[in-house]
């Protein structure tokens, strides 16, 4: 057993927004299975994706999505490869026929609208770029003749989070990347969910997708066989050889999540990560949030300014002393942006906020 990961996560406080921090477990039996997977003699590397050994991990793996999200029966959990911005592309391939619905509040929601009118007409439903996306929208109208309505649950870049699922005429697909598993969803509110791993359940390299069966074939087009949904839900994410490695570590992550008390504790520990960081920015006159609505601020990543930006470089100087690393802005943005995931300890935070209230 390695045990040098403990201690480095400790030294180090690991704010960046993906790839991210993973729990210490997660990294431990990681390289233990880069060693010798399963007793095999093998690499986790180097295993066939067919060989019965790995086999169960891919049962596993979407069983525990199940468990930990209470996902309802006539839903289908794939494993695919190509990050959320495959999905952007496959979820309009597979469910556009017409006419959808889009919230636009941030970059990666206009880089799926984007996608999504290469294939028919696109509505707003609403839109925060007016104000940079700095808050999301109340009032959205959702038109009852669209195929579908698609949001980003929480935006990476500026900050903002919705906390609660939001209400559709028409089948439901949500953006989950960046806060799947931090708090609790209800699974049948929506047709469609997806979420690249590498924010919040694992490394960089798969994403997961939450099907509901009865949404798909009902367009007329023709889908290439590799973004079929269909194709992936009948060889159970084994049509094509899946990301391998990324998901035996989504494994290792979610079955911690799921021994330390689930969904609910993660949501518990976001919301302590959060208030605890939010309430400093707003004290300490020498920093101000992004996001000015408390309801509207993302509790998975906090985007915040120093009212004195010629203070930046310093700032970031004492929280490199402080090993304090991925503090610094989207380069859109700028600023500083603390991603406060699933697997990053409290003590970090309080790192961070050591920092702030010393700084001068």
């Amino acid at each position: 057993m390695i045990n040098t990961t403990q201690n480095n996560a400790q030294k180090v406080h690991n704010f960046y927004a993906g790839p991210s921090i993973l729990f210490p477990q997660t990294v431990e039996e990681s390289i233990n299975a880069i060693q010798n997977f399963a007793g095999t003699g093998l690499s986790i590397l180097e295993i066939s994706h067919r060989s019965k050994e790995f086999v169960e991990v891919m049962e596993k793996a979407r069983q525990i999505v199940k468990d930990l999200l209470n996902v309802p029966e006539g839903y289908h959990i794939l494993y695919l490869g190509g990050g959320a911005s495959t999905q952007f592309m496959m979820t309009a391939y597979n469910l556009l026929e017409k006419k959808a619905a889009y919230l636009e509040t941030g970059k990666w929601a206009a880089n799926a609208i984007k996608e999504a009118k290469v294939f028919g007409e696109v509505v707003l439903a609403a839109s925060s770029a007016d104000k940079n996306y700095n808050y999301i929208p109340k009032e959205i109208n959702i038109p009852t003749d669209a195929d579908y309505f698609h949001y980003t649950s929480n935006n990476t870049i500026y900050g903002t989070q919705i906390r609660h699922e939001l209400s559709s005429p028409v089948p439901m697909i949500c953006d989950m990347s960046s806060d799947i598993m931090s708090h609790r969803v209800d699974v049948s509110k929506f047709a469609l969910i997806y979420a690249g791993a590498q924010k919040n359940m694992g490394p960089a390299g798969a994403t997961v997708v939450i099907v509901r069966e009865d949404v798909l074939g009902k367009v007329s087009r023709k889908i290439p066989t590799i973004m079929n949904y269909a194709t992936h839900i009948k060889k159970d994410s084994m049509f094509n050889t899946p990301p391998v490695f990324p998901v035996f570590a989504i494994l290792k992550n979610l079955e911690y999540v799921k021994q330390v008390g689930g969904v609910d504790e993660m949501q518990r520990r976001a919301k302590e990560r959060a208030d605890l960081l939010y309430a400093e920015i707003d004290r300490n006159p020498l920093f101000r949030a992004f996001v000015p609505a408390h309801e509207d601020r993302s509790q998975m990543n906090v985007s915040f300014f120093m009212q004195d930006e010629s203070l930046n470089e310093k700032f970031l100087n004492a929280c490199k002393e402080a090993k304090i690393m991925g503090i610094k802005g989207y380069r859109d943005l700028g600023g500083f942006r603390a991603s406060l995931y699933n697997a990053l300890p409290l003590e970090s935070v309080k790192a961070l906020v050591n920092v702030m209230q010393t700084f001068n």
